[in-house]
């Protein structure tokens, strides 16, 4: 392998929800400062794979009517039906382990998995995940969509960094041990 890592990419409320139960996330808004973008510019330069679940990629979709991340990136839907690709996006439905694996012996960058929180408790089942990097926003929803929904094996990880921002925002940066 040419060192290649998956890294999830992602921000979640303090009580660890990804989006309220009607997938609004407005309240990311309120970390939103002109000029912070919280290491994302240099996030993603080291990464040129783009893995997210349907129900994510479906609510971009929704949203702006377009997926910006496939001008950048090599983008992978994870779904389970067939789906002929489109505007530069695959749809993927075989074993997601094969594909991480595939693709992390594949001469390139590393992989951003930006959710949702389905895809990410099926590669921790497989311990396919190398990093987190977690955007903690000061707000506690009370209800939604969990980010760990559980059911999957415990594994230890090592703090690689931690950075506190003056809107509140906490990211921390782990990687498997």
């Amino acid at each position: 392998m040419n060192g290649r890592k998956l890294i999830v990419y992602i921000s979640m409320s303090l009580d660890g929800y990804l989006a309220r139960k009607n997938d609004d996330i407005s309240w990311l808004s309120m970390v939103e400062k002109k000029g912070e973008d919280y290491g994302y510019n240099d996030f993603t330069a080291s990464i040129d794979t783009y893995i997210v679940g349907r129900a994510t990629y479906d609510y971009i979709i929704k949203l702006i009517d377009h997926f910006p991340q496939a001008k950048k990136f090599d983008c992978y839907v994870i779904t389970r039906k067939d789906r002929k690709p489109e505007d530069g996006v695959k749809f993927y439905n075989g074993d997601l382990e094969a594909l991480i694996n595939n693709l992390k012996k594949k001469e390139g960058k590393n992989i951003y998995c930006d959710g949702g929180g389905e895809i990410v408790r099926l590669l921790m089942e497989k311990r396919l995940i190398d990093e987190f990097i977690i955007s903690i926003i000061p707000i506690v929803l009370g209800d939604g969509k969990r980010l760990f929904k559980g059911g999957v094996p415990e594994d230890k990880l090592e703090l690689l960094n931690s950075k506190q921002y003056d809107t509140g925002l906490v990211q921390l940066h782990y990687k498997r041990k």
